[in-house]
C-alpha cells in the first residue's frame, strides 16, 4: 500500500467538522445559576446570555463579562498551544521541532 500524504488532510477535515458541530451543539446549552438577587445565564461556549442582580439587567455589564471570558479562553489556547508544541507538536503552520 502506498503513503498517502493527503490522507491526512481528509482526517483533519473529518476532525474540524466534529469540533463545529460540537461548538453548536453547546453554543445551544444554557446553564442557569441563581443565588440570592443574582441571576446568569450562560451558554455551554461560555457567552453570558442574561445577567441580572436584584432584577436589573446590564447590557455593559453582560458585554465586559463576555469580553473577559474570550480573553480568558484566549490565554487557556495560547498556553496549551505552547504546551503542546514543548511535546513535539507543530503548528499547521510550522514542523515540528528538529524537522
Amino acid at each position: 500500500m502506498a503513503f498517502n500524504p493527503l490522507k491526512g488532510l481528509g482526517d483533519l477535515n473529518k476532525l474540524r467538522q466534529q469540533a463545529m458541530q460540537i461548538q453548536q451543539q453547546l453554543a445551544a446549552e444554557e446553564i442557569v445559576v441563581e443565588e440570592g438577587d443574582v441571576r446568569v445565564v450562560i451558554s455551554g461556549d461560555q457567552r453570558i446570555k442574561e445577567f441580572t442582580v436584584q432584577g436589573i439587567t446590564s447590557e455593559q455589564a453582560i458585554a465586559v463579562l463576555n469580553k473577559a471570558i474570550k480573553q480568558s479562553q484566549q490565554l487557556a489556547a495560547k498556553k496549551l498551544q505552547q504546551m503542546s508544541m514543548g511535546m513535539g507538536g507543530g503548528t499547521p503552520t510550522s514542523p515540528p521541532p528538529g524537522q
